[in-house]
């Protein structure tokens, strides 16, 4: 019953992460159910830790606080969309990732211990600069795509003035009702 819960839940987070824009974002029913399903995985998984001893109970612990972080963080994607909220994601991977492989460091002992955190150091680093490229990248992409729009309406504005010039130019070789009904034409059309 559980595992069928759980791919329920992950169906249910990826259809939504991966929704479009313009879908209808997800009910507050909907984002409790799946706040009270990840709490509860997360119980029933450090339940699970408690059976193992040593630094294997540590991993455990770990990798279960890792998948309740991501989950938390996924469902915020999904509920709330954003920039933000896609690279809390990819930091909460980042950061699980971080803390799991330095509890795995602990089953060693001197110079491969040191060099096994330095490890897991180094790849904690690397995904936290890539998660913050990304999410600068799509800022960047937001504030070109908001530039090109000004540019556009003031190519516009400028396009429809000089044409309204013209037209008035042209309606200066006429006179009387047809010049007036030429430059109303001309107003309406700018």
């Amino acid at each position: 019953m559980k595992p069928l819960l759980l791919t329920l839940l992950s169906a249910a987070l990826c259809s939504a992460a991966w929704a479009p824009a313009w879908a209808a974002p997800m009910s507050k029913a909907d984002y409790q159910a799946a706040h009270d399903v990840i709490t509860q995985q997360y119980k029933t998984d450090q339940a699970a830790c408690g059976k193992l001893a040593g630094n294997a109970k540590d991993v455990c612990h770990q990798e279960a606080k890792g998948r309740e972080k991501i989950g938390q963080a996924e469902l915020e994607q999904s509920h709330e969309p954003s920039d933000k909220h896609a690279y809390e994601v990819r930091l909460a991977k980042a950061d699980a990732d971080f803390a799991v492989a330095k509890e795995k460091c602990d089953d060693l002992a001197g110079n491969p211990k040191d060099v096994c955190r330095k490890e897991a150091t180094s790849r904690h680093v690397a995904a936290k600069g890539d998660a913050k490229v990304v999410e600068k990248s799509a800022e960047a992409k937001s504030d070109a795509r908001e530039k090109m729009s000004e540019v556009r309406q003031s190519s516009d504005m400028d396009k429809r003035d000089a044409a309204y010039a013209v037209a008035k130019e042209k309606c200066d070789a006429l006179s009387g009702d047809a010049k007036t009904t030429c430059l109303k034409t001309a107003q309406m059309n700018r």
